[in-house]
C-alpha cells in the first residue's frame, strides 16, 4: 500500500492493534452503530439529541462514503475478544462552516460506546488511525473539533498528539479547535536551514 495515492482508495484498509480491528463499516453494524448514536451519554457531544435508526444510517453512509469521494472516511472499531462493533473513527472532510476554516482537510474524528470508554480503546483505534494517515496522506497537520465540556475527547485529542488552539467558531458555537502536525511535516520544519 506504500506509494499508493490515498485517493485511490475506494474502502477502509484493514488495520489491526493489540485488541482492534479497524475495518470497513458494513451494513450490519447498523445496529450497533445506532445504539451507540442513539446513547444520551453520546448524544450530548454530537448534537444533543439522540440519533435515531435512519439518522444513524445516513451519518454512517456519509462515513462509508468518504472513501469513495476522497480516499479516506471512518473505520469501524471492533473488538478482537468478541467481534462486537463498538465504536468509529477516522478523517472527514464536511465542508463545515467554521471559521477559521478546515475545508478541505481530513479533520480526525471519532465516536466510542460507552461501554469501553476509559479502558484505552479510543486511544489505541485512533492511534491506528493516525499512523495509516501519517503514511498515506501528504497533509502537514490533521485538525479536530470537540464540543466544549466533552472533557474524555479534549483528553483523548492531547495524548495524541493534537495541540488545542483558541476556540474555532461552528454553527454560531464556540468548539474546540485541535491540530496535530504529521511526523513528516515536523521533521521537515525541524530541519529546514534557519
Amino acid at each position: 500500500m506504500a506509494g499508493l495515492p490515498a485517493s485511490a482508495l475506494r474502502s477502509a484498509p484493514r488495520l489491526e492493534t493489540e485488541r482492534l480491528i479497524l475495518r470497513s463499516l458494513q451494513r450490519s453494524d447498523l445496529d450497533a452503530h445506532a445504539a451507540t448514536l442513539g446513547d444520551p451519554e453520546v448524544a450530548r457531544f454530537i448534537g444533543g439529541t439522540p440519533f435515531n435508526h435512519e439518522d444513524s444510517w445516513r451519518r454512517m453512509l456519509a462515513a462509508i462514503g468518504c472513501w469513495q469521494a476522497l480516499g479516506f472516511g471512518a473505520w469501524a472499531v471492533e473488538l478482537k475478544s468478541d467481534g462486537r462493533m463498538i465504536g468509529h473513527c477516522g478523517f472527514f472532510d464536511f465542508e463545515r462552516d467554521m471559521q477559521p476554516s478546515i475545508v478541505g482537510e481530513p479533520e480526525m474524528g471519532w465516536i466510542f460506546d460507552p461501554s469501553v470508554h476509559g479502558q484505552g480503546i479510543a486511544f489505541e483505534a485512533c492511534s491506528a488511525a493516525l499512523l495509516w494517515a501519517d503514511e498515506h496522506l501528504a497533509v502537514p497537520t490533521f485538525p479536530a473539533i470537540v464540543v466544549p465540556g466533552n472533557e474524555p475527547s479534549r483528553r483523548l485529542a492531547l495524548r495524541l498528539g493534537f495541540e488545542q488552539l483558541p476556540d474555532a467558531l461552528y454553527r454560531g458555537e464556540p468548539t474546540w479547535l485541535f491540530r496535530r502536525t504529521s511526523p513528516a511535516a515536523a521533521t521537515a520544519t525541524s530541519t529546514a536551514p534557519a
